[in-house]
């Protein structure tokens, strides 16, 4: 009776870590390059009242056996890296990776850090930076008297400036992947950290050796499924009810126990 409590407190848990889950998908459904996460979950270990395959005769052996488990524990929240949808924004420095890669951003402290995310902006220096101004590696720099800015899928960055009559290329991007990029650590800020679980980087130009092409003037929005995250939160719930009630027949079971002799 004790172990059902127990149980049914382990599933308790696993289903709040669970909502928390869902609950940060469907905050960023409208964060660009944003990357959906699922909690995975194990069972814990079986106590084997009778194990199975032990012999009930000396010519016959039991076929299944007694094992009774302890409920489940988290083991896992995976980002799940599906295409998103893309939007046409029609702005010239946003940036959509159709296909497999990273943009590679250096952070305040040298390193460098990747992301899906291409809303890129133009900082007072000329650099092509992040939101939070974290300039893009390589650093590439539009010229001040820039009157328009072409990328190209393979990502050459080529302007026009005042008074010329044909473009200049001033950079191209370079696109960073991974062996496994669910091994990646999210920081926040659409950013992920290489790990030993992610495995080495790979740089590349976009379209070539395996790596996706770049749209311009397209961002790639989260790939979070309102309809499904909704499903899954039902589901949740339900789960999560289940199991308080659980623990409520238990706790009714010991009270009859409790009440045998008066």
């Amino acid at each position: 009776m004790i172990r059902s409590l127990w149980t049914a407190a382990s599933g308790m848990q696993a289903q709040t870590i669970n909502i928390d889950v869902i609950a940060n998908n469907l905050s960023n459904v409208n964060t660009a390059g944003f990357k959906r996460s699922r909690a995975d979950f194990q069972d814990l270990l079986y106590e084997s009242m009778r194990p199975p395959g032990m012999s009930s005769s000396a010519d016959t052996e039991v076929p299944t056996g007694i094992q009774i488990g302890h409920g489940t524990r988290p083991v896992a929240t995976q980002k799940i890296f599906s295409q998103g949808d893309f939007q046409h924004t029609q702005n010239v420095l946003d940036m959509a990776i159709e296909g497999n890669g990273f943009f590679q951003i250096t952070q305040p402290n040298g390193d460098l850090a990747y992301t899906r995310a291409g809303s890129f902006k133009i900082d007072g220096d000329g650099r092509l930076v992040t939101s939070d101004g974290f300039p893009m590696e390589p650093e590439i720099s539009i010229p001040t008297d820039t009157i328009s800015i072409s990328i190209g899928t393979d990502g050459t960055i080529s302007v026009l400036q005042a008074g010329d009559d044909q473009p200049t290329e001033v950079g191209t991007v370079e696109l960073a992947r991974f062996t496994n990029p669910a091994g990646l650590l999210s920081i926040g800020r659409n950013l992920y950290l290489p790990t030993g679980a992610s495995g080495d980087v790979a740089t590349g130009i976009a379209g070539e050796d395996g790596f996706g092409t770049i749209a311009q003037g397209y961002l790639e929005m989260s790939n979070v499924s309102v309809v499904d995250e909704m499903v899954n939160m039902i589901t949740a719930q339900r789960a999560y009810e289940i199991n308080s009630k659980a623990i409520q027949s238990a706790d009714d079971m010991l009270q009859v126990a409790n009440n045998l002799k008066r």
